[in-house]
């Protein structure tokens, strides 16, 4: 009976941790892809970056938040089947705008 229990134990915590690992594999490839392309564009300018699960179909679920340093926008991108890197929409003074374009 103990070794039943453990082994179940045992199962649940590795489906957890491959679920968290998975997660986070989304969130490191997607931010590197962004951060890639934004050293290309502006190598000498200040970001920070934030990766977020979006709730949003597809790839567009694994969303990253960019605030490039002197600017009033927070960009949002992600990365498409295709493995482009696509311009979702920007936030300019609270009023959201639309891109959804291949920007690398």
């Amino acid at each position: 009976m103990m070794k039943k229990i453990c082994k179940c134990l045992l199962g649940m915590l590795l489906l957890i941790g491959l679920g968290f690992g998975y997660v986070q594999y989304k969130f490191i490839t997607v931010e590197n892809s962004v951060t890639n392309y934004l050293v290309h564009i502006k190598p000498e300018t200040s970001y920070k970056t934030e990766p977020f699960i979006a709730n949003l179909p597809g790839d567009k679920n694994w969303m990253v938040s960019v605030k490039i340093e002197g600017e009033a926008r927070t960009y949002f991108y992600y990365v498409n089947k295709k493995k482009q890197l696509v311009l979702e929409s920007y936030v300019e003074n609270g009023m959201e705008y639309v891109e959804n374009r291949v920007v690398k």
